[in-house]
């Protein structure tokens, strides 16, 4: 009885070993460029997520021709984490262009291919001068959306320009739009190497609280697309405290605030560095200074303030930090805003210059 115990729990163990396997989930298997400028090589990153139980190794990334390069997360991507396959295409050949690109893994008894298209021209009318940012074949003339000085009851615009650099119509729409945001697209279609633009509206009455409120949008890089870092343009929008109904006596005797520094330098940073810097904030006014809000635009930043109201004279310490390992995800410059009831100042932005290390 015991030599049967100990073999079905041998063939147990063997039979949970081989189901133990890694799975390779990729966010794409193909990278659309659109038109990319003669001899300006180009970067495609797949995202490969580990969805098995298994350890996931890529041990070989093979390209279909000598113009791409290949790159690949070479440690073990271990379950439920997160890898990269990089291709870049040399872009000397003009024309349009297909590649394969071959992972060899061990969730696989056979390569799995991946491609980036898209088209080299020569042409300067390529739109990547008026139109500098890339999302898929798509190019934007900004990559976030800033209502900078709202207030209560305005309804202010952004507008995006928008160039089709794709083989087919193209039709703009920006996903997962908040409650308080709204966008229209003119034209509602466009054809290849067509320019429009998308109309965004803030409704000021919708939005949550005074001061920092940001979001991200997703534009929509074909029918059917999903949300991603890829595609994500960050919302941020500013709504400004109500001065209209202070007495004389506050309008006579208000607070002034008074910053050491409205900028910062930061320089590099390496992914998992960090580096601090201090500002002095002075109350230089006749009457309390209240800091009402203080937030970050992205996480590449934090801050801590020792105190929010200063009396008339007093002052106090700003610490801003900067994260390196948070540098590469974010879009945007790095910014501080603080919220006052100094009606001459309501709303500062310190900006932070810190880039991440190559």
């Amino acid at each position: 009885m015991k030599r049967i115990t100990l073999i079905l729990s041998l063939l147990m163990v063997v039979t949970f070993a081989l189901q133990a396997q890694p799975k390779a989930s990729f966010d794409k298997t193909t990278h659309e460029f659109g038109t990319i400028l003669w001899k300006n090589p180009a970067t495609a990153t797949f995202k490969i997520t580990n969805d098995g139980d298994k350890p996931l190794v890529i041990s070989n990334v093979t390209t279909s021709c000598g113009c791409t390069d290949a790159n690949w997360t070479k440690t073990p991507i271990a379950p439920g984490q997160t890898g990269e396959v990089s291709s870049t295409f040399d872009a000397k050949a003009l024309g349009r262009f297909q590649k394969s690109v071959g992972i060899y893994c061990n969730a696989s008894d056979k390569p799995i291919y991946l491609a980036i298209r898209g088209e080299v021209t020569a042409d300067p009318k390529n739109y990547t001068f008026t139109h500098p940012f890339q999302i898929g074949a798509i190019r934007l003339n900004k990559e976030e959306i800033e209502f900078e000085d709202a207030n209560k009851g305005e309804k202010p615009t952004v507008e995006i320009m928008v160039a089709n650099t794709s083989d087919k119509v193209y039709t703009p729409v920006l996903m997962h739009l908040p409650p308080y945001l709204s966008a229209v697209a003119t034209p509602d279609k466009l054809g290849r190497n067509r320019t429009g633009k998308i109309k965004v509206t803030l409704d000021t009455e919708k939005l949550p609280k005074l001061g920092l409120t940001t979001a991200s949008v997703y534009l929509s890089r074909f029918p059917g697309d999903k949300v991603g870092e890829e595609n994500e343009i960050p919302v941020s929008a500013v709504l400004l405290p109500d001065f209209s109904h202070i007495s004389q006596h506050e309008r006579l005797n208000p607070p002034a605030i008074h910053l050491s520094a409205n900028e910062l330098t930061m320089g590099e940073l390496a992914d998992g560095e960090k580096k601090s810097h201090t500002i002095a904030v002075k109350n230089m006014g006749k009457s309390n200074l209240e800091i009402q809000d203080l937030q970050v635009f992205n996480s590449a930043l934090g801050v801590q303030l020792k105190k929010r109201v200063l009396k008339p004279g007093a002052s106090t310490k700003l610490k801003i930090t900067a994260y390196g390992h948070n540098l590469k995800k974010v879009k945007g410059v790095p910014r501080v805003l603080m919220i006052t009831n100094d009606p001459n100042n309501p709303k500062i932005i310190i900006r932070v210059k810190v880039t991440s290390k190559k």
